[in-house]
């Protein structure tokens, strides 16, 4: 390594020095009495402040690599590997796809391309569910801090998905985020000076859409708001104000038109329901991004065409193969509905609590206000009734929720909440109690006490007597049998917990059982999970005996939305009806979608054919949904007064004496429900129409082929990672397993040098570091690793390598790539030399502030050239990328070797000029590579300017003579 001393004032952004007993590179904002440094190969994470008066710091180069260090024909490979996997500022116009954890799939980059072609980004990512929105709002977020056009970042979303995008964001870009919740908001504001903001505090923040939609809370949030907010399922954010919205849709409002008022904050609004068959809500959304979106004429070609520059959305057929890609979803959803009937004991206690329910409903002797409590306390009963004997139990022991009301709409909304299952309400985040039926306000009434010797009989129901129970213990057996590990969805936590222990004792220690319920909160619920998926652990904590072989988790709707359990589960039983059908699509989207292996996945719903409750949901909600989707291709929200009609059809149930069996609807009631439902099928053509006039792709397919290309070249594929990565354990004498069907292989770690294994041991602890399990899909359980660049494993192996083949003094065994090799190959006719090259590059990227960012970006290059290096025939850069795959075909003398490499050593300096001439074309090629990603804002390409370093880095030499007797 060659150095010298100079001023401090020398070191200019892009050089590199030596420090600290490494290389580093100089970053913009430094000065001659501080200097910003990030270490070779590392990520921005990685910058440390160095002072060049107090430690020394010297400018550094590589030397050429030496003749006498040779290596074999797999050592330019490996090198190469080692040197792209190690990039964390690719030189592209994407400046953070080198350090994210995530493969995006192709069809993912046009929101981000959409993006980058905005001065300021207002967009509306609205694809179907699986298919990918928090990734693709990710990948801009990551790209706007990275290019810095973003200073902080806020993710609005529930409460019960917060720590979710938590993870997503720190596991996959990178990006490290608070939680403001309710709960954590103490905490955080314990760390604050005085009068400073958490806002200010915490650049980046995941917040609760429903604490801080209160205004005494939203008027700092909006004051100190980052400038780059995404804003999840922002459908239940606008209101429709011709309906007279409901307070928390309008409070949540208020504060999105808050936000976007500031004209420079990046808004991202992500949902798959953006335009649900009413033109005001999916207007006023539009509204947020642009106001003349608001009024824009959507008939005419040229609303259209503004509308598609903020807008996209995409069906899994428009991207299940994409420019030659194909995405894994699941090919088929194989649905079907299952019935039975109550046994003779169970019928006639239903008889009996239905017949109390009518004589609630029926009371009207002391006002409005306590029917509609008692009205509400049965439908609670006859719900939780239908859903397990355990749930009807508690219900009959529990305070109605709105025994306080004061008045009908106050016991309407206290009682809607309790029993309907609301998606996009203040009840968003899943309420999953039993609800309460009691309406007694002291001890010992005659009407509780008629309550008890129900909620006794209940109890006695539990097992054999219990048919819905039976019927699903046969479902789970047969999807089991048939290599499926299903999700059972309840309603009521009492019936999770009732349907687990039954199915823990029904399906033996071969069988993994896990009840998941609102009890738990949401780390606690992702970690049972992961533990479930991971090694079938028991309710306990303690691991079973034998290892259970297949899993089953019953779990309330507590995640029935938004979270990801496609990795370890792929059939849905839904043993309670959700009395909403968007309920139903939301459970079931948790297992078909991007990343599910199964190819069909299946779907089974239970339902009781003599118990009336279900009956009417099936009738008037669920089927109708499932026919309007098979017949318009599109999933529509039940309109607004479904409530109204399934409060009409139960009143006609409560109100009437017919038997079990004999149920009709009069014709008041059929009207109100056909009225619905062609209500309902209006919408789901609109929303059909919708899709294919709003279709507009303001990105053309070849566009973003393109600029995939060039990503992935860079880069580099997950292939080369799992090649890399097996390559160089087996070198480093670890001892690998066989790739796995699913791509999984272990490597045993002991005979690794003991520097690999100590930052090994760093990432993974030491016991995982033993035996490591590679995984080649993210995300991987606990204690794995990912066949990923960004794995924090896989990035030790590359450092290690890479620092190696720099260090001769190393051990030869622990040096698996050499810079500079010679051997004999069939695969050239005369003298051909290969060259690893490094590039840095200089970029003066103008803001739309006005103001000039200078980066710096690397690029590893493969060039090659015939003959001697003073007449160098160059050859096209595919040829050059051909010859990593070669191989040796003669042995050859090693002092024949070192002679031949030290010729061409000896003529390194004439190719500089050739090599200068490659710098500055690659050069050109990235300046027009970011202005054409971002062609559609002039004020973000004037300005522009790429320059490649002087001197370029030759990494690694390597020479392929043609065998004896061959060449020419």
């Amino acid at each position: 390594m060659s150095t010298h001393a100079p001023e401090a004032a020398a070191f200019v952004p892009g050089a590199l020095v030596r420090a600290r007993g490494r290389e580093w590179v100089v970053q913009p904002g430094s000065d001659g009495e501080l200097l910003v440094l990030r270490p070779l190969g590392g990520a921005q994470d990685d910058l440390a402040g160095v002072l060049p008066a107090l430690e020394p710091v010297e400018h550094a180069g590589f030397p050429p690599p030496g003749a006498a260090d040779l290596g074999d024909q797999m050592s330019a490979q490996l090198l190469r590997s080692a040197l792209r996997i190690g990039f964390r500022s690719g030189a592209g116009p994407f400046r953070s796809l080198a350090q994210l954890a995530v493969a995006p799939r192709s069809y993912q980059l046009v929101p981000l391309l959409m993006a980058l072609r905005q001065e300021t980004v207002r967009l509306l990512i609205a694809d179907d569910v699986g298919i990918g929105k928090t990734v693709e709002s990710g990948l801009i977020a990551a790209e706007l801090l990275a290019q810095g056009e973003a200073t902080g970042l806020a993710v609005l979303c529930s409460p019960a998905l917060a720590e979710q995008w938590q993870e997503e964001l720190q596991e996959k870009f990178g990006i490290l985020a608070e939680l403001v919740l309710a709960s954590t908001v103490p905490r955080l504001e314990r760390t604050l000076d005085y009068g400073e903001s958490l806002f200010q505090r915490y650049p980046n923040v995941i917040v609760s859409t429903d604490y801080i939609k209160n205004p005494k809370h939203r008027d700092e949030f909006v004051k100190h708001c980052p400038d780059l907010v995404i804003v999840d399922e922002a459908h239940t954010c606008v209101a429709d104000e011709s309906a007279g919205a409901r307070s928390g849709r309008q409070f949540r409002y208020e504060l999105m038109r808050q936000i976007a008022k500031d004209r420079d904050r990046h808004l991202v609004l992500v949902t798959a329901t953006p335009h649900s068959g009413k033109d005001d809500p999916f207007r006023n959304l539009l509204g947020l991004l642009d106001p003349a979106l608001a009024t824009v004429e959507l008939d005419k070609e040229a609303g259209r065409r503004r509308l598609a520059q903020h807008f996209v959305q995409r069906r899994r057929a428009d991207i299940r193969s994409y420019i030659g890609e194909e995405t894994p979803f699941p090919k088929d959803r194989e649905s079907q509905d299952v019935s039975y009937a109550l046994t003779p004991e169970y019928h006639k206690l239903f008889d009996a609590v239905l017949e109390y329910a009518r004589e609630q409903a029926l009371d009207k002797s002391d006002g409005v206000v306590r029917q509609r409590v008692r009205w509400w306390s049965a439908l609670a009963l006859l719900r939780s009734l239908a859903s397990s004997p355990r749930a009807a139990a508690q219900t009959l022991r529990t305070r109605a929720a709105n025994l306080d009301a004061t008045s009908a709409k106050e016991a309407d909304e206290q009682g809607r909440a309790a029993v309907m299952d609301l998606t996009d309400d203040d009840a968003t985040a899943t309420i999953d109690a039993a609800p309460g039926a009691d309406l007694q306000e002291t001890e010992g009434g005659g009407p509780q006490q008629r309550l008890r010797r129900m909620a006794k009989r209940a109890e006695a129901l539990e097992g054999t007597a219990d048919a819905k129970l039976t019927e699903l213990t046969r479902i789970v057996k047969d999807l089991l049998a048939e290599g499926y590990n299903p999700i059972v969805f309840c309603r009521f936590i009492p019936t999770a917990e009732y349907v687990a222990e039954h199915l823990r004792t029904k399906l033996g220690k071969r069988t993994a059982v896990l009840a998941v319920t609102g009890t738990l909160s949401p780390a606690q619920r992702i970690d049972r999970i992961e533990r479930l998926i991971s090694g079938g652990v028991t309710e306990d904590g303690e691991e079973d005996e034998p290892r259970p072989e297949r899993r089953v988790l019953v779990a309330t709707d507590c995640l029935s939305e938004g979270v990801n359990l496609q990795e370890g589960f792929d059939a849905v039983v839904h043993y309670d009806l959700a009395w909403n059908p968007t309920r139903h699509e939301q459970r079931e989207g948790r297992v078909d979608r991007y990343g599910q292996r199964t190819e069909i996945v299946r779907t089974v719903t239970l339902y009781g054919r003599d118990n009336q409750i279900d009956g009417i949901v099936l009738d008037v909600l669920l089927r109708k949904y499932t026919e309007i989707r098979k017949a318009t291709g599109v999933s529509v929200a039940v309109p607004d007064d479904s409530d109204n009609v399934m409060n009409a059809v139960l009143e006609g149930l409560l109100l009437r004496r017919e038997q079990a069996d004999q149920l009709t609807l009069d014709f008041g009631v059929t009207t109100r429900r056909d009225e619905l439902h062609d209500k309902w099928v209006s919408a789901a053509e609109r929303e059909k129409a919708s899709r294919a006039r709003y279709a507009q792709h303001a990105i053309h397919p070849d566009e973003v082929a393109r600029e995939v290309a060039g990503v992935r070249a860079a880069l580099g594929s997950g292939a080369e990672v799992t090649e890399f990565t097996r390559t160089a354990l087996g070198r480093l004498r670890g001892q690998l397993s066989p790739v796995a069907a699913d791509g999984t292989f272990t490597a045993d770690t002991a005979g690794l040098p003991s520097a690999l294994l100590s930052g090994i041991e760093a990432v993974l602890g030491p016991k995982n570091a033993q035996n490591i399990l590679f995984n080649p899909l993210p995300p991987a359980p606990r204690g794995q690793a990912v066949l990923s660049r960004t794995d924090a494993t896989v990035a030790a192996l590359a450092r290690f390598v890479l620092d190696a083949a720099l260090d001769p003094k190393m051990q030869a065994w622990q040096r698996p790539a050499r810079r500079c090799g010679v051997i004999r190959t069939r695969a050239v006719d005369r003298r051909t030399t290969l060259l690893l090259v490094r590039y840095r590059f200089h970029l003066r990227l103008p803001a739309r502030d006005r103001t000039t960012r200078h980066q710096i970006a690397e690029d590893a290059r493969v060039l090659a050239f015939s003959g001697s290096p003073a007449k160098a025939e160059w050859l096209p850069e595919q040829e050059a990328l051909e010859l990593l795959d070669v191989r040796a075909d003669e042995n050859i003398a090693p002092e024949f070797a070192t002679a031949t490499a030290e010729r061409v050593l000896g003529g390194l300096d004439a190719l500089q000029p050739y090599l200068k001439e490659y710098g500055d074309k690659l050069a050109g090629d990235l300046r027009e590579a970011h202005g054409r990603v971002r062609e559609a804002s002039g004020t973000v390409r004037r300005g522009l300017s790429v320059r490649a370093d002087e001197d370029a880095d030759v990494l690694g030499l390597y020479v392929y003579l043609p065998v004896t007797g061959e060449s020419r």
